[in-house]
């Protein structure tokens, strides 16, 4: 693989920035896709190592523009396909914008990977595609339940890497995984809320429904997967879950959190970080048995001892002043 180039839509990401990281680790060349901004910003890929910045090709671009996308894609073996819009409870406002960037950017990048012949695309759905859990643990054959337009979004974009796969033979995996956590995610997601609060040195953390369940993934695993999908060839035309097979509550995560960092926390229950009742997912207990057998991924970070071991990691990170200094921890990040 040394001297492959592969491409990382949503590289300045969360989730694609450190699989920018451990890419290059593996040897290959990089073109990285970040959301065009007036200010020039790589987002999250500003603070990784200065040796991967300066040998990698950063392009600033838009996920919705089809020559953008098309010019990108050339001369790539593979594509990593992240780049989308996440905020569950951003999509209740502007869930056009989320059809936009998820729907017609994941057109635009399979026609790219259509046209250019690429040896692999892998699409990035989510476990939000299942909805509230109706057997566990949730593994590829569960219904899927869009209860937000953010997971229909997903719903849309997985089916149509599947249609141009049944179609077209466009060489498509989807990588679907349950909920990643680790060092650089957005605050609006649970665990860095939690860990940004405590860290700001607040006692009562705001959070929003306390009893439904999450499988947590640290972020390692989850890009780890990603390549292991890659490289397989099982794996084409396949839909796998990436999930740590271990379901823990939001208030036993704020609870384990409290633990680790050596804090007394109040837990209180803020209604305007709820999802409306019908929209909220329950249960989310992911299977991870398909990913293992078509590849040769093992999460090292599983279970409860694994899960406490990446907790550790992030609250590392977000300790760091400069670190939390990106964050907002007084408001809600919807």
């Amino acid at each position: 693989m040394n001297n492959k180039t592969v491409l990382i839509t949503g590289a300045d990401g969360f989730i694609g920035s450190h699989l920018v990281e451990l890419l290059y680790k593996k040897g290959l060349n990089i073109k990285a896709l970040c959301f065009y901004n007036s200010m020039g910003s790589w987002g999250w890929l500003e603070s990784i190592p200065n040796e991967i910045k300066e040998n990698i090709e950063i392009i600033l671009g838009d996920i919705r523009d089809p020559g953008c996308v098309s010019d990108a894609v050339k001369d790539c073996f593979y594509v990593f396909h992240l780049a989308s819009l996440i905020g569950i409870p951003y999509s209740y406002k502007a869930p056009h914008s989320y059809i936009e960037t998820n729907v017609i950017g994941t057109l635009n990048v399979l026609e790219a990977v259509k046209k250019y012949e690429v040896q692999k695309l892998i699409h990035t759905s989510t476990s939000e595609t299942y909805g509230t859990a109706q057997k566990v643990p949730i593994n590829e054959e569960h219904p899927l339940n869009a209860q937000s337009p953010y997971a229909a979004s997903k719903v849309a974009a997985d089916q149509l890497a599947l249609s141009y796969w049944r179609s077209f033979q466009t060489p498509i995996a989807i990588i679907r995984p349950f909920n990643t956590y680790g060092p650089r995610q957005s605050s609006r997601a649970v665990i860095p809320t939690i860990i940004g609060q405590i860290a700001s040195g607040k006692s009562s953390i705001k959070l929003g429904s306390l009893n439904p369940t999450r499988d947590f993934n640290y972020v390692e695993d989850t890009c780890a997967a990603f390549w292991e999908i890659a490289k397989s060839d099982n794996t084409y035309g396949e839909v796998i879950n990436a999930a740590s097979n271990f379901e823990i509550s939001i208030g036993e995560i704020a609870k384990l959190i409290e633990e680790i960092m050596g804090s007394q926390i109040q837990l209180i229950n803020d209604s305007i970080r709820k999802r409306p009742e019908n929209s909220e997912v329950y249960r989310l207990f992911g299977d991870n048995s398909k990913l293992k057998q078509l590849t040769s991924w093992e999460p090292k970070y599983a279970g409860i001892s694994g899960l406490r071991k990446g907790l550790k990691k992030t609250i590392e990170w977000f300790s760091v002043k400069e670190n939390l200094s990106f964050y907002k921890t007084d408001l809600y990040m919807f």
